[in-house]
């Protein structure tokens, strides 16, 4: 039996002493998609957090490929990419320059095609040496989901990546993240968008506010 790409077992997590994550488990395997569902207030980002390793949690183990994750290891760096919280891009770098500088930190031999290619397909083509200033709020988001798809990646980590989209962006997106499940991508992500969820998720994860 293959090993799942991610396993979440018993994972908790408390905020004040006062549990907001109790007993989660669930496996994503590779080419799938979870989406975590549920009111706000209810955990989700605080999962996804846990996952990619800017919280920790109070107990459970979360495994990559088997392995337990560690942020701080080249494993970890090389085949996670997440997006979740807005990003505070360098505003005397153009949008073309901000992705030049993630290829080329995670060693991409040719960084400048890359980039080419993932601005053209979030739609910024057109806007590669605009600052981010100058850039329109659902600009700015599609530039923020280009430093996660400008990476290598074997899990893609989510955060509401429908926010700030019009419904073109939200066709878009749809269709991206589909086309990442083929290429043997494992999608992890949070929405409230039902239409987004259907189309992507191979499963839901329902959250709910605990008492």
């Amino acid at each position: 039996m293959a090993v799942p790409r991610l396993s979440v077992i018993g994972l908790r997590h408390l905020y004040a002493d006062r549990p907001v994550i109790e007993d989660l488990t669930f496996t994503l395997g590779a080419g799938r998609a979870i989406a975590l569902v549920g009111p706000n207030g209810s955990g989700k980002t605080t999962v996804l957090k846990c996952i990619v390793g800017s919280t920790e949690p109070a107990a459970g183990e979360i495994l990559l490929d088997g392995a337990p994750i560690d942020e701080r290891a080249e494993s970890v760096r090389r085949d996670v990419a997440s997006l979740l919280d807005d990003l505070d891009f360098f505003p005397d770098l153009t949008a073309a320059e901000h992705l030049d500088l993630l290829a080329r930190a995670h060693g991409n031999a040719e960084p400048e095609d890359l980039v080419d290619t993932v601005l053209d397909d979030v739609g910024l083509l057109s806007a590669a040496d605009q600052l981010p200033g100058s850039l329109s709020s659902g600009q700015r988001r599609r530039l923020a989901l280009a430093t996660a798809l400008v990476r290598p990646r074997k899990l893609l980590v989510l955060d509401e990546p429908e926010a700030r989209l019009d419904a073109e962006g939200v066709a878009w997106l749809t269709t991206k993240l589909v086309e990442e499940k083929k290429t043997g991508t494992s999608i992890l992500f949070a929405s409230h968008d039902a239409a987004l969820v259907e189309a992507v998720a191979d499963e839901t994860v329902t959250l709910t506010p605990l008492p």
